[in-house]
């Protein structure tokens, strides 16, 4: 007769981690909540729910908000996330802007700025920028509660996420920049997280956003790239060296333009920010008559998407076909990965939610030619919930899915 498995205390440390990350998950998704429903909905024993909730309870990162009667029986307590548990602060590197935001575990904002960046600022000086603005937060953060729990920062380019090293950012014609190790140097004393813009984006409107509930989603960003981020059952598909989802330099025209990558034909030459802004700026310099054409005679370097949306809300026909063109290419490209990914959502953020009542309909045209019938009828298009900052919004979910998941091991400092 087999002998019952007798664990060991690693694999009762392990269980009860498990544990305490699924309670922590359930009360980030469905509190407030008691702990009666918290036993119905995790499976778990009521003894063992109360036990977990006792030691979440004492390391501060549950609350308890008071007493709900159902009518029948004693009332119950309900329990939340603790906002005070801590606050994270998330910084994207975009290639004309910093942006930092700075929340409690609510998580809700304490302190949010965008400042812009000149193309042409140097590598060390937007690093030295960047360091300044997160010793900033950090103030911020302290000023409303104690602990740090983490920092996040997202760029636009291929991150080796074991050494937190920027590969290849091609459109900041950054390469091997070893950027968390620069930050390791500041002594923050948490967890820093170095990722791309786009992965941390995909997770922010999953765990905050448009794509809450869903478990394959596929998430396209248009800026002066295109990034993208595939999540399957909550977790980045990274590839087998990390740098996967890099959507923005598939090929769709072998003739086409020189991408900054170094290929030709990229389908973020296409659909992206400089994209749009060239098929304009060409048009009205070739002397094509726009709403635009003040604009860009004057300081073409000022045109932004918002200009564009605006020249064709008004019926600007040069605007009109520019961003018809783009959802011509945005289509294509996205009918290929409903027929290589088959997600059950696809978010568009940045220029693509900006100027999405002119894109969707284009987009959706192109896939109904393209994809498969089975993928294009099981998913949803929508636009990103947090537009621009998406990243930023995905570096808290990226530190909120770290203190989720060993939230006793996170050293909390006395209150």
């Amino acid at each position: 007769m087999r002998k019952p498995k007798l664990y060991q205390t690693g694999d009762q440390a392990l269980v009860r981690q498990i544990n305490l990350s699924l309670i922590m998950n359930v009360l980030r998704t469905e509190s407030p909540i008691s702990r009666a429903s918290l036993s119905q909905k995790t499976e778990l024993n009521k003894t063992t729910v109360s036990d977990l909730i006792n030691e979440l309870n004492e390391r501060g990162f549950v609350r308890e908000l008071g007493m709900q009667s159902s009518g029948t029986g004693r009332p119950a307590t309900l329990l939340t996330l603790n906002p005070d548990a801590g606050y994270i602060i998330s910084c994207e590197i975009a290639v004309d802007y910093l942006e930092i935001l700075v929340t409690d575990f609510g998580p809700e904002v304490i302190w949010q700025i965008k400042e812009p960046i000149p193309s042409d600022t140097s590598q060390p000086a937007v690093i030295e920028r960047m360091l300044a603005l997160l010793h900033q937060a950090v103030e911020k953060g302290l000023s409303v509660t104690a602990n740090l729990l983490g920092v996040a920062v997202g760029v636009p380019g291929m991150v080796d996420r074991a050494t937190g090293t920027v590969l290849f950012a091609p459109n900041l014609k950054w390469r091997n920049v070893p950027l968390l190790a620069i930050l390791e140097q500041e002594n923050f004393g948490v967890p820093i997280f170095v990722d791309n813009e786009a992965n941390m984006a995909a997770l922010g409107e999953h765990y905050f956003g448009a794509a809450r509930g869903y478990n394959e989603i596929l998430y396209l960003s248009g800026n002066v790239g295109l990034g993208g981020g595939f999540l399957r059952n909550g977790q980045l598909c990274r590839g087998a060296n990390g740098v996967a989802a890099e959507y923005g330099h598939m090929t769709i025209d072998p003739q086409g333009e020189l991408c900054n990558c170094g290929n030709y034909g990229c389908w973020e030459t296409l659909v992206s920010q400089n994209g749009l802004y060239k098929k304009i700026i060409q048009a009205i310099q070739a002397g094509e008559v726009s709403l635009l054409t003040e604009k860009v005679q004057a300081r073409p370097e000022n045109l932004s998407v918002e200009m564009i949306v605006e020249a064709a809300q008004a019926g600007d026909s040069l605007a009109l076909r520019s961003l018809e063109d783009i959802g011509h290419f945005l289509g294509i490209g996205i009918a290929s990965l409903l027929n290589a990914l088959n997600p059950e959502i696809v978010v568009l953020g940045g220029l693509l939610s900006v100027a999405s009542e002119f894109l969707f309909p284009v987009v959706n045209v192109e896939i109904q030619k393209r994809a498969l019938l089975w993928n294009r009828e099981s998913v949803k298009v929508v636009r990103a919930a947090h537009g621009s900052d998406a990243c930023v919004k995905g570096g808290i979910a990226t530190v909120y899915q770290s203190v989720l998941s060993q939230a006793p091991e996170v050293p909390l400092l006395d209150r």
